[in-house]
This record gives structure tokens, C-alpha cells and sequence, in this order.
């Protein structure tokens, strides 16, 4: 299996209960969209657990796997990342996309200057992040927001970014 066309859509958190359900942190819009993909794999596309049941929960879905009988079983998954095949997710309608789809684009200034690509899309809680791969030196970060990233053209594989303004505590003390 290609695993460059795996998705991240979820992460275990641990058991819940004692008779072996999972907690699954949910990286989708609706999570239980979890449900529906049944197989999910491990990072190397490997069989990582087939849900047979769930139900929401806060911050993801509360579910049975055909793997996991026990609540030892579940807790010795905590921290396993979940993935689906990219080629299962239905076609985003026009003008929307994945945020999976944004690795790899071009970022661009409004005016047209190259800042580099998109290494990765994170969300550490507080809404997304891009990570900017600029040609020379360390990568950056920018948040996905409308006033940062006002354009995303898909048919053109890149997006129009503002770069964060150098503030005068980042440009040092004045001499």
C-alpha cells in the first residue's frame, strides 16, 4: 500500500469502560464519519482496528473494534494514530478541498512572491497551523485562517498567503 495517500483521521485515547470500548479522538468534521470508513489502518498501512459500533463523545467517538475485547487491550492502544486511504473520501465539491490536500501546494504573497510549500497542516487545539517550507532556512508557521490564507486555488496547486508583518520585538532592540 502507498502510504503517501493515507489520511490521518483520528487518534486513540485510551479505553472507556471496562469491557474493552476505545476512545478515538476524531480529526474529522463529524466524527462519526469513523464509523462509515469501519477499517482503520496504522501509519505504515497495516490493519489497525475495524469499528463495529460507536457513539459520539466529546472530542470524538466512543467505539467497539473486532480487535479489542479488553480494556487492557484498548489502553495499550492509547496514542495509536488511525488512517483511511485517500481514495475513499468523497470528491470535495468545488471551491473546497481537504486539508490533507494542502502538503505539497506553493505559497505565494498576494503580489505573487514565492514564500516556499506546504510541509504539513497541523491543529495543536487552537485552530489550524500550515508549516511553510521556505526554499533556504527553517520552516515557519502560519495559521489557516481567511485574513492569513485569503486564497486557496486547488487547479493552480498553490495558496495565497500573508506572511506574519516583523514586529519590532522580532527585529531586536533598536540601536
Amino acid at each position: 500500500m502507498d502510504t503517501s495517500t493515507l489520511i490521518l483521521v483520528g487518534r486513540v485515547g485510551g479505553a472507556f469502560g471496562v469491557k474493552g470500548d476505545v476512545r478515538i479522538t476524531s480529526f474529522t468534521a463529524d466524527p462519526a464519519a469513523l464509523l462509515d470508513y469501519r477499517r482503520l489502518l496504522r501509519e505504515d498501512g497495516a490493519p489497525a482496528l475495524t469499528l463495529t459500533s460507536g457513539r459520539p463523545a466529546k472530542g470524538g467517538l466512543v467505539a467497539r473494534a473486532e480487535e479489542v475485547a479488553t480494556r487492557e487491550q484498548a489502553e495499550a492502544l492509547r496514542g495509536l494514530k488511525l488512517f483511511i486511504p485517500r481514495d475513499i473520501l468523497p470528491e470535495a465539491e468545488e471551491d473546497e478541498f481537504y486539508v490533507a490536500d494542502l502538503v505539497g501546494l506553493d505559497v505565494e504573497t498576494p503580489e505573487g512572491e514565492p514564500l516556499g510549500r506546504i510541509r504539513s497542516v497541523h491543529d495543536f487545539g487552537a485552530g489550524d497551523l500550515i508549516e511553510v517550507a521556505p526554499p533556504q532556512g527553517a520552516t515557519w508557521w502560519l495559521p489557516f485562517t481567511k485574513a492569513a490564507v485569503p486564497e486557496v486555488r486547488m487547479a493552480e496547486r498553490k495558496v495565497i498567503a500573508v506572511p506574519p508583518a516583523e514586529t519590532e520585538a522580532d527585529a531586536g532592540p533598536e540601536t
